[in-house]
């Protein structure tokens, strides 16, 4: 095996955490679908295949170093909003703790002299950045729009758009 069983299980539990973040993303976008705000759900179900994509970088590569895949119980994500700024709020403040999940992976794998871990997770400490910017941009959007005018959001996403795929 080229990972550690301390690696797998920490890989496993961010199988979980991504799946997580998804199923997360899935209740925001249909928290926007029911407000009619197509363009922001848009946007959050394609963050949640995102998500779900992360989720299966860590599979295939716990399979690729033999290591065993368990996948997690993920708790039930939170599917009441207040408003459109608790909604992206809720997503930023996910991205910060992913970003620091992986930061703990980063630090795990150089604590074993795993290289291969460590540049498997290079991507994502990469993805991370895009991530938190993104969601900081867009809540920085809404905000500036206030839950009066969030059409002004949807127009803005439809004419320049905020990647969910860093694209």
């Amino acid at each position: 095996m080229l990972v550690s069983a301390k690696i797998v299980e920490a890989f496993n539990a961010q199988i979980g955490h991504e799946l997580g973040a998804s199923h997360q993303y899935l209740a925001i976008a249909s928290y926007f679908d029911n407000e009619d705000l197509s363009e922001l759900a848009a946007f959050f179900f394609r963050q949640a295949d995102e998500e779900r994509d992360h989720a299966m970088k860590f599979v295939r590569f716990l399979l690729e170093a033999d290591g065993q895949v368990r996948i997690p119980e993920i708790a039930a994500p939170k599917n009441e909003f207040g408003t459109a700024v608790e909604a992206v709020q809720a997503s930023l403040d996910w991205e910060k703790e992913v970003t620091q999940q992986i930061y703990d992976l980063v630090a795990l794998s150089q604590a074993e002299n795993n290289y291969i871990a460590q540049r498997f997770l290079d991507w994502f400490v990469t993805e991370q950045l895009e991530e938190v910017s993104t969601m900081s941009t867009l809540l920085g959007i809404v905000k500036r729009a206030g839950e009066g005018n969030l059409l002004y959001v949807e127009d803005y996403l439809s004419r320049h758009g905020i990647a969910a795929d860093g694209e």
